[in-house]
């Protein structure tokens, strides 16, 4: 040890202590994280948080235990360093490369693998029996049959569209009734004029072929399904689009028995997406507004 040079020692004490720096910091932000889930004691706001911010700080966690990586395989036979040479540099490339990869594999299992365990996270906190904070007695969760004759006609709307989803919980005894927002399995924008998510694509056009030296563009027109305003946005289109094509719709039969219907989409990267169905009208009314990019 005495042999090695200044810069060597100070550089392994450095990476000592960040690899416990990280490593800390990834558990600080775990524990936070659960910590904060535990103190919110509102089921709807404890969905809305676990839904907007666990997969976010879970990759958090484990960027920060991919740098720890990176610091630790550069401890790798600290003591026989004597000075920068070759394998300094080496070992330097290594580390690097370990510690992406750990980030990497982590944020892949998060991307499309762990959403499923999330789905059913949600799912309990969404469906948790409500009781009613005034009276202390239990609420019902209303059937989608149910729930409209408690919804404005444009909260109807967004859930005609997939935009957004409403729960509707009743105290029987009192009659008051808990309405919860819930985002839908597509996306509409919202409408400037009525201020509903209902506002989706019903036309599209290219108002100019692209060429090799200039973008095209493309239209869309906008209408919402609830007020009947509309607008248009252009989009370049920066390469020719290959000639349209029309694709065989498939077409349910309706089943008076079936009491639900699970839909799985498959993207050609291999992503996965599922979604249930109360009835087959209401799937293929899914399946014909779906546009995966937007869901």
């Amino acid at each position: 040890m005495d042999q090695q040079t200044p810069f060597i020692i100070a550089f392994h004490q450095t990476m000592i202590l960040g690899a416990i720096f990280m490593v800390a910091i990834g558990l600080i932000i775990y524990f936070i994280h659960q910590i904060r889930i535990s103190a919110i004691t509102d089921y709807h706001l404890k969905y809305d948080y676990i839904n907007r911010r666990e997969i976010p700080n879970y990759k958090l966690v484990y960027y920060c235990f991919g740098v720890a990586v990176t610091m630790l395989i550069n401890l790798y036979e600290m003591k026989e360093m004597e000075k920068v040479e070759f394998w300094f540099y080496m070992r330097l490339v290594m580390a690097v490369a370990g510690g992406t990869i750990v980030a990497y594999v982590a944020h892949l299992i998060l991307q499309y693998y762990y959403p499923t365990i999330l789905d059913r996270k949600l799912k309990k906190w969404r469906y948790m029996p409500r009781t009613n904070p005034k009276t202390g007695n239990k609420m019902r969760l209303l059937s989608e049959e149910e729930e409209d004759v408690h919804l404005q006609e444009g909260m109807i709307a967004e859930e005609n569209v997939f935009s957004i989803d409403y729960d509707v919980w009743i105290d029987e005894k009192t009659s008051e009734v808990l309405i919860e927002k819930y985002e839908g399995r597509l996306q509409a924008l919202r409408c400037n004029n009525c201020g509903f998510y209902t506002m989706r694509v019903i036309k599209e056009h290219v108002s100019k072929a692209p060429t090799e030296n200039e973008p095209g563009e493309l239209v869309k027109n906008y209408q919402c399904i609830y007020c009947k305003s509309v607008r248009a946005t252009a989009f370049n289109i920066s390469t020719k689009e290959t000639d349209d094509y029309k694709k065989e719709k498939f077409k349910f039969k309706r089943n008076r028995d079936v009491d639900l219907v699970k839909i799985e989409i498959h993207s050609v990267s291999g992503e996965k997406k599922h979604f249930e169905f109360q009835n087959t009208e209401e799937a293929q009314k899914f399946l014909s507004e779906f546009d995966y990019e937007k869901s």
